[in-house]
């Protein structure tokens, strides 16, 4: 009677762990790529609970969240022969659990493997003024390449964005003279073209006074007004024929 407990207690332990090592849970974000005796199971398991039978099924479970890869720093020469150091992120995630662990060993070090060639290959082919003004360009370019080249391995890549672009201290500084030269020179175009202008305000100020005498004599007032304003005790200046004219023949005639 005894033995008979005994031999039920240890058939209800094996029951009971045969049913916890059966028992799989895939949380919503998570798929189970399951392998009975080697073999591909026809669909990934999950989201919630789902039963393996021991020994015989082998799970591996695949994150479909996007998925952040920083490319360590490259050195790159650009197509004008400037040496720069380059890295970037990359934005992807998992659209085929199945392909990304069959057809891959490891798709996050073949993924970075890429990203890492494809980023030294595609600066290589441009100019740095062209790396440091059109970024988004760029980013579209290694995004499309990157994407196109892991997609067999059932991912998606989003976004790829060039981070930081470490320039040698010798052409940082030539690029800040060739930015000083361009300020001055733009500096003197405008001073050019203010003087131009106000030579051209001067031709035409020219013309109307050649036209209407009267306007010189106005003038000429309006400056007598602007020096009267001042603090000066004493004022000697010319006085023009045409002003006082009209007063000396006046008073010959009354004579």
């Amino acid at each position: 009677m005894a033995a008979g407990l005994v031999a039920l207690a240890v058939v209800l332990f094996l029951v009971i762990l045969f049913a916890i090592s059966a028992i799989k849970v895939a949380r919503e974000y998570e798929r189970g790529i399951v392998f009975r005796l080697g073999r591909l199971f026809p669909e990934p398991k999950g989201p919630g609970l789902f039963i393996l039978i021991p020994v015989v099924d082998r799970m591996v479970k695949v994150d479909l969240r996007t998925i952040t890869l920083n490319i360590p720093p490259q050195e790159v020469i650009t197509k004008d022969n400037v040496p720069v150091r380059v890295n970037a992120v990359a934005y992807f995630r998992i659209v085929a659990p199945k392909d990304a662990i069959v057809q891959i060993e490891n798709f996050m070090v073949a993924t970075s493997q890429i990203a890492q060639t494809t980023l030294r290959s595609v600066l290589g082919q441009h100019q740095l003024d062209e790396l440091l003004s059109e970024r988004e360009k760029i980013n579209a370019i290694l995004q499309e390449i990157i994407d196109e080249q892991t997609a067999p391995w059932g991912i998606k890549v989003s976004i790829v964005e060039v981070k930081d672009v470490e320039i040698p201290q010798s052409m940082q500084r030539a690029m800040a003279r060739q930015a000083e030269a361009e300020r001055e020179r733009r500096a003197k175009i405008i001073n050019a073209e203010g003087e131009y202008q106000a030579a051209e305000r001067l031709k035409d100020a020219a013309v109307v006074i050649e036209e209407h005498p009267i306007a010189l004599q106005l003038r000429y007032l309006q400056t007598l007004l602007e020096l009267g304003a001042g603090n000066t005790s004493t004022i000697i200046f010319p006085a023009p024929i045409d002003l006082i004219k009209p007063f000396l023949e006046r008073g010959a005639s009354s004579g």
